[in-house]
């Protein structure tokens, strides 16, 4: 039997705390010397001057880092208005593919075609089709703009995905409640408004907070249609100056937006696991 000590843990509890503490030593210990490799090693190699010189000049950097930062808030302004549109949507084909009614089989029917077209189809194929052939329709403005037709084609796909988690989310909220909802008098819309979908949405929120994370990088796909956002931006300052170190700014930009929100998302995961248990 394992009696609390003087500081109140039992010696299970201090045998786990030691071993932690140890596993944070190795685990900090043998990072440090990765990193301590890759600086000294790194450096020797022959080509590591041009390397530097192309990808790390830090006068190109400073040149080009404040517009990089401008054209980054046109990637936040299209995320800003897809991500609300791609979670509605997604919810909605996601409950076309849960209908119970004979009468609305037609409804399932297009959520499974939907889901399996732009699911199977690469997301920059689509941003091509829809942003270069409806354009081609010759609308006039600013119905041909390529942020509307190139939005319709993140929107559209990422809806897909986003459906298939909420449907998982669905059919994860276990049978038994929608029947017991059903057995006291509870309609069937009442039933996945009330039981289900809040059930549903709380399970999926960790999975959907990924594809936000895939979302906000993929916006840089619509720079092969016209937008200048900072994808296209950085493209623009390596062909002006012939260096890589624009690319090398905009990547660092990314990753103070997509690191803490995938720890987030981690966090939400671990979490829930907890929870479970």
């Amino acid at each position: 039997m394992f009696r609390p000590s003087a500081t109140g843990l039992t010696r299970r509890e201090r045998y786990e705390a030691q071993q932690r503490r140890r596993a944070l030593i190795v685990a900090s210990a043998s990072t440090a010397g990765v990193v301590a490799a890759l600086v000294v090693l790194v450096p020797l190699a022959p080509g590591w001057d041009k390397v530097r010189n192309s990808f790390f000049n830090a006068e190109v950097f400073a040149k080009s880092f404040p517009k990089l930062l401008e054209a980054f808030w046109v990637n936040v302004m299209i995320f800003a208005w897809c991500a609300p549109a791609i979670a509605v949507l997604g919810l909605l084909i996601a409950l076309a593919r849960d209908v119970k009614s004979p009468a609305l089989f037609p409804l399932r029917i297009f959520g499974a075609a939907f889901t399996d077209i732009f699911r199977g189809v690469p997301v920059i194929l689509t941003v091509y089709l829809i942003g270069f052939g409806i354009p081609g329709l010759g609308l006039p403005r600013p119905w041909n703009s390529p942020y509307i037709w190139g939005s319709l084609a993140l929107i559209l796909t990422y809806s897909a995905y986003v459906a298939e988690i909420f449907r998982a989310g669905i059919d994860s909220v276990h049978h038994s409640q929608r029947a017991a909802a059903l057995s006291l008098g509870l309609s069937e819309r009442q039933v996945m408004r009330d039981v289900v979908l809040p059930q549903a949405v709380r399970n999926v929120v960790p999975s959907q907070m990924n594809m936000l994370i895939a979302l906000q990088k993929d916006v840089s796909l619509l720079s092969f249609i016209g937008p200048v956002e900072i994808f296209r931006q950085a493209g623009v300052f390596k062909s002006l100056l012939a260096n890589f170190t624009p690319y090398v700014g905009a990547a660092l930009i990314f990753l103070v937006v997509t690191i803490p929100a995938t720890r987030y998302a981690d966090h939400l995961m671990a979490r829930q696991m907890r929870d479970r248990r």
